[in-house]
């Protein structure tokens, strides 16, 4: 017995006509008749009454049919399950992503995108720090992470570039340079400069003082924000100023104002990171869509 038997009863038992079910089926009637007299005796029992005009199912085929389709449905959905997953458009996808990334308009932009192109995946989504991402990346907790390179793991984890989000200066409100579209670090020498401890994103806290190197100046450096987007109740209480990714400008925070950097200006650099070996179609084919959305909608309007 294999999964043609079950097609053909059930094509049968639907048309109620041999004649017609071996047409439906693309084959001769003989061989048809054939095939259910030996499923028949396979089986041990009667599954049509054979009558002039037809057939009708017995008990045992009334019985039985329900069981045929399902059989008939679990392979259908067995073979769009498996092409699904080797296409990248099924299974259960974990994203981790870096402070402030959700905020970034061309991060969620993607993720509705690929939920649109890919309904059959499942997308869970958890923010953290760039170590803690790398450690749930290769603890198999997550599959797929948007991070603040560089990363403690380069051997195991793979770090591919996604963008470069530009920065603004974040003031307290009623600051003398409040009034300035544009402002050069230098002239923020003296102001405390509240940043997030250097272990949750080396990259950008290593960017931000160079960029104060390159403009001739040593920053004061004043109270730490537990994270990225941290900084901004910190500096709204008047306890300094904090350069920040361009995104977190729609956190509306009353009591801070946001201002261009005058050349030098740091980046926020932002990566995809993933587990070092052959990754599976579904994370390929997120990357693909990532990457598309981060080269149309990375900044944000003025």
């Amino acid at each position: 017995m294999d999964i043609r038997h079950f097609r053909y009863f059930v094509t049968i038992a639907e048309t109620g006509n041999i004649t017609k079910a071996a047409e439906k089926l693309g084959m001769e009637q003989p061989p048809l008749s054939q095939q259910i007299r030996r499923l028949e005796s396979s089986l041990g029992v009667s599954l049509f009454r054979r009558q002039p005009r037809g057939v009708s199912l017995t008990e045992a085929g009334l019985t039985l049919l329900p069981h045929a389709r399902l059989i008939l449905d679990l392979r259908r959905q067995f073979i769009e399950d498996a092409h699904g997953l080797a296409q990248g458009k099924k299974g259960h996808l974990r994203i981790g992503l870096a402070g402030a990334v959700p905020l970034l308009p061309s991060i969620p932009f993607a993720i509705r995108q690929f939920s649109t192109i890919a309904p059959g995946v499942t997308l869970s989504l958890e923010e953290s720090n760039t170590p803690a991402l790398c450690e749930a990346l290769l603890s198999y907790r997550m599959d797929i992470t948007i991070l603040r390179p560089p990363v403690p793991d380069q051997a195991n984890v793979k770090v591919i570039p996604l963008l470069d989000e530009p920065t603004l200066i974040a003031l307290p409100k009623g600051h003398p340079f409040t009034s300035l579209p544009e402002i050069h670090l230098s002239r923020l020498a003296a102001e405390p400069l509240i940043i997030f401890p250097r272990e949750l994103g080396p990259g950008f806290f290593d960017a931000i003082l160079a960029a104060y190197r390159d403009a001739g100046v040593t920053p004061s450096l004043g109270q730490q924000a537990p994270q990225i987007a941290g900084t901004i109740p910190l500096v709204a209480a008047g306890l300094g100023v904090s350069i920040v990714p361009q995104s977190l400008h729609q956190l509306h925070t009353g009591g801070v104002t946001f201002h261009r950097i005058a050349r030098p200006a740091p980046h926020a650099t932002l990566a995809i990171g993933i587990r070092t070996g052959e990754q599976p179609p579904l994370i390929h084919h997120f990357i693909t869509v990532l990457q598309q959305a981060c080269k149309t909608h990375l900044t944000l309007p003025d």
